[in-house]
């Protein structure tokens, strides 16, 4: 089949050809890829700099993504730490790790939209009590990980949310999104008061995007 390939981690990928995969375990299945995103996660494992890469070569980038199954159901699959990833004609998912979708859906827009959307459905889901009526503040809201957090807490519940960036321009079309409220970092103490915060910059605001 045809991959992108990486061969070194100081060289870009290479569309050529790679072994078909093959389905070994009980809950495991050869499927087509249609989609995959390209997040900041498989970069850095395509170049290096993730902790989980090996150092093994060839290897296929990619972690996540849209696939048919042979039931020619629409899926979204993330995959196990391995050679062979999404960015392929062919992979082998966990159907445990995988999640049906409606078959009308845009295969490119849920790969692209799906690991960035899941800091934030995460965050307010698993790593605190959230509650509806709450208020959430989300610092660098102008990325992709934060527009997602804005449509994400309005959609779990959020009485109002706050989005605080740098771009003035980028903050006002977050209104449309669901966002009540827009603030440069340096105004980011007029939302003090709010119950959540979800933080996409870290450290000195002035030097973070």
């Amino acid at each position: 089949m045809r991959a992108a390939v990486v061969n070194a981690f100081d060289a870009p990928p290479q569309y050529g050809e790679y072994p078909g995969p093959v389905a070994r375990g009980e809950h495991e299945m050869v499927v087509e890829v249609l989609a995959a995103g390209l997040h900041q996660l498989v970069r850095a494992r395509a170049n290096g700099t993730h902790y989980s890469s090996t150092g093994t070569f060839p290897l296929v980038p990619g972690v996540d993504g849209v696939v048919r199954d042979q039931e020619s159901n629409l899926r979204y699959a993330v995959l196990d730490d391995g050679p062979l990833g999404m960015f392929a004609e062919q992979a082998v998912i966990d159907v445990r790790r995988s999640v049906p979708l409606p078959n009308d859906v845009d295969p490119v827009r849920i790969a692209a939209a799906m690991n960035p959307a899941m800091s934030s459905w995460l965050a307010l889901r698993r790593r605190i009590t959230f509650e509806k009526g709450q208020s959430v503040l989300i610092l660098g809201a102008t990325g992709s990980s934060g527009r997602m957090a804005v449509q994400i807490a309005k959609r779990f519940g959020a009485d109002r949310v706050v989005a605080a960036g740098r771009n003035a321009s980028r903050l006002a079309a977050l209104h449309e999104l669901g966002a009540d409220e827009t603030v440069t970092f340096e105004q980011a103490d007029r939302a003090a008061d709010v119950d959540v915060v979800l933080d996409y910059v870290w450290g000195n605001r002035r030097r973070s995007r």
